[in-house]
Order: C-alpha cells, then sequence, then structure tokens
C-alpha cells in the first residue's frame, strides 16, 4: 500500500530556516490549513497518510522529508545540516522502523533528504549549503550492499537538488536548467519550468496524480500539456518558509 508520512505544523513556523528566500509574515493557521488539504490531496491520489503531531519546538517539522530517506529495503535518517532541525529525526525513526530497518548516518558529513532524486537504482545527490561530499560518500557505503548508486550533483543558486528539479516518473525529470545542470543527469525527458516560474521544478507524483503549488500555474499547464494528470494546491504559506510539495511528505510502500 502506498503509504505518506506527513507531520503536523510547528506554532514557530515562522521562525523556519531561509537560504535563499526573505523572510515574510506566515499566517500559522492558513498554513495548518493548507497542510491539511496538502494531506487529503495525498489521500485522494491513493496514498494512505500517517499525520504525525507536530513538534512545537523544531520550526521546520512539517518538512519531513529533510530528516530521512525511505527506500525500498531500509529506511536512513539523515545528518541534516541545518543543525536546528536534528532534534526532529528521533520520532520519525520510531515511525520509520516500523516500516523498514533503519540505518543512522553520522556527522560531520551532511545530508538532507529534499538533496537526494531517486530514480530506479540511481540516487542523485544535490551538493548544496545543507548537503556535503563527505554525506554524500557515507550515503553511498551505506547504500552499497543495497545495489543502489550515488551520484553527486552540484547545484546553484537553491536550497535542495528537488528545488530545482524532480522525478515524475516515465522517464521524466521536472527541471530549472538555471539551478541544476541536466547533463548531470543523464539521458531522460526534460520539461523545463515556464519562464518566472524558478521554482516550479518542485512537483510530487502520487501514482497517476501530479501535485504542484497553484502558485506555479503556467508549469502545471505545461504539465498538462505533456500528458500528466495535475492538481494544483495553495500553499502559499508554506512555501514562505522555503518548502515545496515534495518536503512535507515521505511516500513508499508499505
Amino acid at each position: 500500500m502506498l503509504t505518506a508520512i506527513t507531520r503536523g505544523v510547528s506554532p514557530r513556523l515562522a521562525e523556519c530556516e531561509l537560504t535563499w528566500l526573505d523572510r515574510e509574515p506566515i499566517n500559522l493557521q492558513l498554513a495548518i490549513a493548507q497542510h491539511q488539504a496538502y494531506e487529503k490531496a495525498l489521500e485522494r491520489a491513493g496514498a494512505r497518510v500517517i499525520s504525525l503531531p507536530a513538534l512545537a519546538n523544531h520550526p521546520d517539522c512539517v518538512f519531513v522529508e529533510d530528516p530521512a530517506l525511505v527506500l525500498d529495503e531500509v529506511a536512513v535518517i539523515t545528518s541534516m545540516g541545518a543543525e536546528s532541525r536534528r532534534g526532529e529525526r528521533e520520532s520519525l525513526a520510531e515511525e520509520l522502523a516500523q516500516f523498514r530497518p533503519v540505518l543512522r548516518m553520522e556527522l560531520p558529513g551532511t545530508l538532507e533528504g529534499g538533496d537526494v532524486m531517486r530514480i530506479g537504482r540511481h540516487l542523485f545527490a544535490g551538493l548544496s549549503h545543507r548537503t556535503d561530499q563527505a554525506g554524500i560518500e557515507q550515503l553511498a557505503r551505506l547504500l552499497a550492499p543495497y545495489g543502489y548508486d550515488v551520484i553527486a550533483v552540484p547545484l546553484r543558486n537553491c536550497l535542495h537538488l528537488k528545488s530545482g528539479c524532480t522525478y515524475l516518473g516515465d522517464d521524466t525529470v521536472l527541471i530549472n536548467p538555471d539551478w541544476v545542470e541536466p547533463s548531470q543527469l543523464g539521458e531522460y525527458r526534460f520539461l523545463e519550468v515556464a519562464p518566472g516560474e524558478p521554482a516550479a521544478a518542485n512537483a510530487l507524483r502520487v501514482k497517476d496524480t501530479v501535485l504542484i503549488p497553484s502558485a506555479w500555474s503556467k508549469t502545471a499547464q505545461q504539465l498538462r500539456d505533456a500528458g500528466f494528470a495535475v492538481q494544483e494546491l495553495d500553499l502559499s504559506e508554506l512555501l514562505k518558509a522555503e518548502s515545496g510539495v515534495t518536503c512535507s511528505s515521505l511516500l513508499f510502500e508499505a
């Protein structure tokens, strides 16, 4: 069964980590409502949602993608680059242990899940402000026994690899080529984000539906034109926290 682990919005969301965006006021109640609508969209698309309670003292806790990776054989608890977020990991590890053996990364190498894009047995890992070469090499060692290749990908001017590209299935990658060079990823069908929507490359395919923020309506239409079924979601307040649609869930078959 396709399963999505999510987590509630912290009351301290406005204190979230920011790297590339200027801080703006966040309407907490609207952010909570938007996150709940996101969870319902996951369910409509065919996922069973397991919603964990918010961690009140961790502003970024809703973004469950970063502390963990879930693969077919194992889950990996990451050594997050943002020190303030490392307290988010333990409760996620306890939940994931019900579904997978859990491996743990260790400092000083750092890696966040938002920097890892999986295509089959290939894991593309972005070299970012949050993920370094030592973290990528450590992940490669941990996963080598399971037959995964881990490939480092340099980034330009974005938070995570999945800020600049996401895999949509069917050998198709949605990409902002100004942030991620397509040739670093190999031979795929690349769909570029629409002009004026540089952050629109973060989309999430759930079975036959692609979720994307309604802020990126031009890119959403391009995806429809390319043959994808698309659902747009109003995530205005969560986007202010430098998020997208992939970062608020961990999707895997259980």
